[in-house]
């Protein structure tokens, strides 16, 4: 192969439609390091709401409190100052598409309306938390929500009482979400330190691309808390400087393990030395968050904001998924009889992820899930009968038992999820127990025939676009921290962090589109040697950069046709 800039980058060829995994995706994982969290908050924010109207003898209302209850699920791995923002949003967004779908359902019973409504406000949600980058559980408890409105019985007139509910459930869920920040003022700043600590030391111990990404993911994601957690302060400096070391991530591999249990624990942040070339006093902060407060930087965080809803967005095709996939999954179960198919639009996005081949590993998950989940609830339903109480208390545990168990694995979330959402119905009357099983069981089967089938069709050929635009990107991020570095002394530190900073996210946004684009069907090959000398040259300059050992290695060229050998003396 000819290094010269005039060959053709060589790209490696991919099938159109992949073969796809049967027993990776049902595997356990270890669970979260904060599944307790968003457990502990969806019961607490659930309890108040539903003891209270048990004790008002009302639990035919529990739908609307607990649109707003599950509110609390979102936001765990955000600082307070910008989680109590995130969660408002979720709880008025949950509100308006729970007002669509209430005002829908007063003003009509045709089941080919409410579907396609159905469908709408699914594909809407998915675009949305997608472009804000909300986060789990996204766009399903959203969709969940809005669904089950639609065919529940309804009445104009009691709409805004229904809507009232859910806004006071929404703010019980807001103040357990944001409360223990008068306990632990840092714990998210801290947590996400931590990862990027242990990520480094894994990175030093164990050298190569994938812990080398997962590092700079990791680093980023450190970064990003530490600048949307608020005011500088001793602690968030010192988790400044950790960040630091963790970038540099020169120092010992034990060393950066125990500074990261120290951080995730309740005591004192640890006061690391300064990193080789910075000062002890760093200004990255808020330099950063000054940036972010100008009107310069809100116009391009609004216009990267559009452009993600915007008819070229590499979202699109996946919005257009959900909705074509939803209408499927409820049109076939209303073909069927079933009375109520919101289930099968619920299962068909939950299944969208963020490519076809993520989406058939989904499929999986939430069909066996379902299933497993249909066959608990039988099992419990006689206690769930056995009083109000009984009731309450059960749905507080699946909704428990839910968080605890789906950073394990989706399918065995799922298999807790599906008994809460049938116990819910218990709350507006009984209902034949036969009758549920084999609703929920056709449901969750033609959802995922359906979803999964509107996936393999419509295509999404913008994956490998993206992939070229995050190369250039790239590139351009890399000029610019290089140039930095080499006019350092009229930039100053905080300017060469911040061109830092920028190429590190350009790099993990480069990984996130070439591992969506791989999973991606019926496109063109992937620039896969481009991809891999961009990656080598932007860790190499973020490696020169951050030591401060000198002038920065210059990378070799990655412009769209040519690919230069990497420096005999750079490592990658």
């Amino acid at each position: 192969m000819s290094d010269t800039p005039g060959d053709a980058s060589p790209r490696i060829r991919q099938p159109f439609a992949r073969r796809l995994p049967l027993a990776a995706p049902l595997r356990l994982n270890r669970p979260s390091d904060t599944w307790f969290k968003p457990a502990l908050s969806v019961v607490a924010a659930s309890a108040v709401p539903h003891l209270t109207l048990l004790a008002l003898g009302r639990l035919d209302l529990v739908m609307y409190t607990m649109a707003g209850s599950l509110c609390a699920l979102y936001g765990h791995g955000l600082p307070y100052a910008r989680r109590a923002r995130t969660v408002a949003g979720v709880v008025l967004s949950m509100t308006a598409g729970l007002a669509a779908a209430l005002v829908t359902a007063s003003l009509t019973h045709s089941t080919a309306v409410l579907v396609a409504v159905g469908a709408l406000l699914a594909a809407t949600q998915k675009a949305a938390c997608d472009a804000v980058r909300i986060g789990p559980p996204g766009h399903v408890i959203l969709t969940f929500v809005s669904s089950a409105a639609l065919f529940a019985p309804q009445r104009l007139g009691q709409v805004p009482a229904h809507l009232a509910l859910t806004l006071g459930a929404g703010a019980v869920a807001w103040l357990v979400c944001v409360g223990p920040a008068l306990i632990r003022r840092e714990g998210p700043e801290r947590r996400a330190v931590a990862r990027a600590l242990e990520a480094a030391a894994d990175r030093v111990a164990e050298p190569g691309p994938r812990t080398r990404h997962t590092a700079a993911a990791a680093v980023h994601g450190a970064w990003q808390c530490l600048v949307a957690s608020g005011r500088p302060t001793p602690v968030r400096r010192s988790l400044e400087r950790l960040v630091v070391h963790a970038e540099t991530a020169l120092s010992d591999p034990d060393r950066l393990r125990a500074w990261a249990a120290l951080t995730r624990a309740r005591g004192p942040v640890p006061e690391p030395p300064p990193a080789p070339g910075t000062a002890a006093e760093l200004y990255g902060i808020g330099a950063e968050r000054a940036a972010l407060r100008a009107s310069g930087g809100r116009r391009a965080a609004r216009r990267t904001l559009l452009r993600s809803l915007g008819p070229g967005s590499h979202l699109l095709p996946v919005a257009v998924r959900t909705l074509i996939g939803c209408a499927l999954a409820g049109y076939l179960c209303a073909a069927l009889g079933v009375g109520r198919p919101y289930w099968a639009i619920v299962t068909a996005a939950s299944l969208y992820q963020a490519n076809t081949t993520l989406t058939w590993n989904r499929t999986l998950q939430r069909t066996l899930g379902n299933l497993l989940g249909v066959l608990v609830f039988a099992a419990v339903l006689p206690l769930s009968r056995t009083g109000p109480l009984a009731l309450v208390l059960c749905c507080l545990f699946f909704s428990f038992a839910a968080e605890a168990l789906i950073t394990r694995n989706y399918w065995l979330g799922s298999v807790a999820v599906t008994p809460m959402a049938l116990l819910v119905l218990e709350f507006g009357g009984t209902h034949p127990a036969g009758e549920l099983v084999g609703e929920r069981v056709l449901d969750t089967v033609l959802g995922a025939l359906a979803g999964f089938l509107a996936a393999a069709l419509v295509t999404n050929r913008r994956a490998a676009g993206r992939v070229e635009r995050a190369l250039e990107a790239a590139a351009q991020a890399r000029t610019d921290a290089e140039r930095a570095y080499a006019d350092r002394d009229r930039t100053g530190p905080a300017g060469l962090d911040r061109a830092r900073r920028a190429l590190t996210a350009r790099l993990v946004e480069l990984r996130e589109a070439a591992d969506i684009a791989a999973g991606e069907w019926w496109q063109r090959a992937l620039p896969e040697q481009e991809l891999l000398a961009a990656e080598r040259a932007g860790h190499r300059t973020l490696a020169a950069t951050a030591q401060r050992l000198g002038p920065p290695v210059r990378a070799p060229e990655t412009r769209r046709g040519a690919v230069a050998p990497a420096p005999a003396n750079g490592a990658a």
